[in-house]
């Protein structure tokens, strides 16, 4: 399809331009520039008139756990590990094919409505196969989300049996999706060895390997919990980030999530290896976790993008959210307001997890996907207009955004979804709930 969409303002090129059209064939910008010239250039295209609005790219969840939607509010105000246990541990066995199917249209539709328009799903519940993990995929084909998998391997024997996979199957199941989803612009599939809590030496050096034969980036759970540094000097006598260095994985393909107990000697590292990260301040604070140092793993070349986590350890899934959270948890903690600003976290939001997820979205420019996000300029919570851009970040509530495009698609529309009904979505999960009661 070919469409011209026309607003009052489009952010590209890092500035709010105004009277600015974007033209899409087939899911991708193909220009953009003035209206007038655009309508004269493209008269042939059905065009889409946002008066009154302004465009945004849409923003990449580098990190999350769709099925835990449906354990939001579950063990909230409790400790980590007592979280994990009566949480994920508890209502794990509960889970089939159809729950994670319902709890990621719940996830995706949610983030769909806040603009969301790519998300990385680290996903662990195989059950043995892959069944599970096509689901997710369903749903998200389903919803119209840009979708990567990073499909977990998880073999450690004290968590739940649907979690956990042999070496051999984990790579072999891995690199069977992988394959098949390869070239399909709207899902990849990565390897995610969970951490160096959950995954053996082993594992995590399969999953490794298969990301470089596959060309991907792989994702990885890093010093999220005082535990797990202790764990990782007690077995193997190195703090998380030379544990891993020993294993011969740290390098560009890596996106670490989390980071939050590290050395300086670890940050430092970090940076020369080019690795990633998926930061997710909101999770760090609602399970007490800490306070990754943003501006000292920016300092050293750290690639930096933002998550939500699952929405039981969050408990909202909003990616503009991250922004604010990650631009005021590093101002309060170092006393400095000048430590971090809205550019900064806006890029980790949109452009930043693109490219960690070598996927061309987060910015509107020719050759990206056409993924992005219309805005009200008339929401409240956008004014004054002449600070609109530190208004996106820190105070725009969701009430302000009123479509959202993926891949050229209108799936948002005024507001709601327009390829499955919120409704049916809140029946689906209110029935399955009922079942566990």
């Amino acid at each position: 399809m070919k469409q011209l969409f026309k607003a009052d303002l489009v952010y590209a090129d890092g500035q709010f331009r105004q009277n600015w059209a974007i033209y899409t064939e087939e899911g991708r910008i193909i220009e953009t520039g003035e209206q007038s010239l655009l309508e004269r250039k493209y008269n042939h295209a059905l065009p889409v008139d946002w008066t009154g609005k302004a465009i945004l790219p849409g923003t990449v969840n580098a990190h999350n756990h769709s099925f835990q939607s449906l354990l939001r509010g579950i063990a909230a105000d409790r400790p980590f590990l007592e979280w994990r246990d009566q949480a994920l541990y508890k209502y794990t066995p509960l889970l089939d094919e159809e729950a994670i199917y319902i709890g990621a249209l719940f996830a995706f539709g949610e983030m769909l409505k806040y603009g969301v328009t790519t998300v990385s799903d680290f996903f662990y519940v195989h059950d043995g196969g892959t069944a599970m993990d096509e689901a997710v995929i369903k749903a998200a084909k389903d919803l119209g989300i840009r979708l990567v998998l990073a499909r977990t391997m998880y073999d450690w024997a004290g968590a739940p049996a649907s979690y956990r996979e042999t070496v051999p199957d984990a790579v072999k199941r891995t690199r069977e999706l992988a394959v098949k989803y390869q070239g399909n612009p709207m899902v990849a599939v990565h390897p995610a060895p969970h951490s160096p809590h959950a995954a053996s030496p082993e594992m995590i050096r399969a999953g490794y390997k298969l990301a470089v034969e596959l060309d991907t980036p792989f994702h990885i759970h890093v010093a999220e919990e005082p535990f797990e540094v202790e764990e990782t000097l007690a077995k193997y006598g190195l703090r998380p980030v030379h544990y891993l260095n020993k294993l011969g994985i740290l390098d560009e393909r890596m996106i670490a999530v989390h980071l939050v107990w590290l050395e300086d000697s670890e940050i430092r590292l970090l940076g020369e290896k080019r690795a990633g990260l998926a930061y997710c301040p909101s999770s760090n604070m609602f399970l007490s976790d800490g306070v990754t140092n943003i501006p000292g793993l920016l300092a050293e070349g750290v690639r930096v993008s933002l998550g939500t986590d699952g929405a039981c350890s969050n408990n909202r899934i909003s990616v503009l959210e991250e922004m604010r959270m990650c631009s005021l948890l590093q101002k309060v903690t170092r006393l400095d307001g000048t430590c971090i600003n809205a550019g900064q976290v806006f890029h980790m939001g949109t452009q930043a997890g693109g490219e960690l997820l070598r996927l061309p979205t987060g910015d509107i420019r020719p050759g990206n996907y056409a993924d992005f996000v219309s805005v009200d300029l008339y929401d409240l919570s956008l004014s004054p207009a002449a600070e609109l851009f530190a208004n996106v970040v820190y105070s725009m509530q969701p009430t302000a955004i009123r479509d959202v495009v993926v891949d050229g698609k209108i799936v948002v529309g005024g507001g709601r979804l327009l390829t499955i009904k919120e409704s049916a979505i809140v029946q689906k999960i209110n029935d399955l709930i009922g079942k566990w009661q």
